[in-house]
């Protein structure tokens, strides 16, 4: 009998008949009760977890068989990193997680959306870092596949990898070289600078998301249905149309991601709480509480997809006011929402049903919230704290050997996982969250 069932039971009348009981049945349960009064003492976040539901054990299996991450029972030593605001301390956080993912995700790079999350915090990582050997194992992922999308007329999901792809080209039509792996033996120096033919860049690099791209943007428009209809997709598919913009000059790309992001806004986004709906089917889902339900990491998705929008978008562009506006509005709503922890839980409005922080969720805000300080856009003064306490939230749940825990496997909703969690696109939040700390303590 747990301590909520026992509760329950003296509520309705049990007490007298189980202390009642023989002497060895009291001792028995004392001993029980202060044994979860220990666990409760020790790590009160993990007993206030649920149990799984088959639901949720199927999409953890799922995720193990897709090599997405695991999570082990027996956790390791904590990393005990230093959380002050330092770039080296910062930096040594960043390459501790990043080579620690990079290890385990090189043999199993694919198109998916979970590894382009990851690879956009490898690029961050490498720019953040100076260490360039995230950046070749991009190139060769970029390689290996062609520079092309999962799938023809790809939805939000297989977007997400030219993420990469187009970074990648950017960078490389910026600085006016090539970055080649040699061997992946010595990856650290493992730059071959060359000049860049651009044209021929351009064909191998961008063009294949190009033309699915131009795709999408040609079919006749559909006005009873949005494809970006769940919140995720505005972090997976309008930086990719935003990054193509940036490589042609072309306002169509814009103009398509403009009116989609505010198509999906209209139908998901709540304008009393300041926060999206998942899809559709959440508009009148409750959480245990009564509570709207709004899912930390898919917030997340938005906040992160509206960064990583403006970033590209141009001054002039006549709605970026709008995409300010909207991320002010989340920013002070998820400010608000702050665990004592620095985190956030996997349901914003009912944190004690879900206990454990959920890692991915909490980076996005992090990356989110940082970008908005050092862009100018949220005051510093209120937001800075914020970012700090976070980060240091983060940094608490790295082991030693580099694991990033408390990250939710994939799904649509909150949920339950192990402390130990730790899968491939909350990584790559981390990451991108790190990179924005880090400029933010420079």
């Amino acid at each position: 009998m747990g301590i909520r069932a026992l509760q329950a039971s003296r509520r309705h009348g049990e007490k007298k008949s189980w202390e009642a009981g023989p002497l060895s049945l009291r001792a028995c349960a004392l001993r029980i009760l202060l044994s979860v009064a220990l666990l409760l003492a020790a790590s009160p976040a993990a007993w206030a977890q649920h149990s799984f539901t088959p639901e949720e054990l199927t999409g953890i299996a799922k995720d193990k068989a897709r090599h997405f991450g695991d999570d082990p029972d027996q956790a390791p030593a904590p990393a005990r990193l230093k959380p002050a605001l330092k770039p080296k301390l910062i930096r040594q956080a960043i390459r501790k997680v990043a080579d620690w993912q990079l290890a385990r995700s090189r043999p199993y790079f694919d198109q998916l959306w979970t590894s382009g999350v990851l690879y956009a915090g490898f690029l961050a990582a490498s720019q953040a870092t100076g260490d360039p050997k995230y950046r070749v194992a991009m190139r060769a992922m970029g390689e290996q596949f062609g520079w092309r999308l999962r799938s023809h007329l790809p939805n939000a999901d297989d977007q997400c990898i030219a993420q990469a792809y187009l970074e990648l080209y950017l960078q490389e039509r910026e600085f006016g070289v090539v970055t080649i792996p040699l061997n992946e033996a010595n990856e650290r120096s493992a730059q071959a600078p060359l000049e860049p033919d651009l044209r021929e860049l351009e064909a191998k690099m961008v063009a294949p998301t190009r033309a699915e791209l131009d795709a999408l943007a040609a079919a006749p428009v559909d006005p009873g249905h949005n494809p970006w209809w769940w919140c995720d997709a505005l972090f997976m598919a309008p930086p990719v149309w935003a990054r193509m913009y940036a490589v042609t000059n072309d306002r169509k790309y814009l103009d398509y991601l403009n009116r989609e992001w505010w198509a999906a806004s209209d139908k998901l986004y709540d304008r009393q709480e300041h926060l999206y709906f998942r899809d559709a089917g959440f508009l009148a889902r409750r959480e245990p509480n009564g509570r709207k339900m709004f899912w930390s990491r898919g917030n997340g998705w938005v906040m992160a997809g509206a960064v990583r929008v403006l970033q590209f978008m141009p001054p002039d562009y006549p709605d970026r006011p709008r995409y300010i506006a909207q991320l002010q509005e989340m920013a002070a709503r998820v400010a608000s929402l702050q665990g004592p922890d620095g985190l956030w839980r996997a349901g914003l409005l009912d944190p004690e049903y879900y206990g454990l922080p959920e890692t991915s969720g909490s980076a996005l805000f992090t990356y989110a919230l940082a970008w908005g300080i050092n862009q100018g856009i949220l005051d510093r003064k209120t937001y800075q704290p914020v970012v700090a306490n976070a980060w240091k939230g983060l940094l608490a749940h790295i082991y030693a050997d580099g694991r990033l825990g408390c990250i939710q496997q994939t799904g649509d909703r909150p949920a339950f996982y192990k402390p130990t969690a730790s899968y491939n696109y909350g990584v790559g939040a981390f990451l991108l969250a790190g990179s924005e700390v880090l400029r933010l303590a420079r």
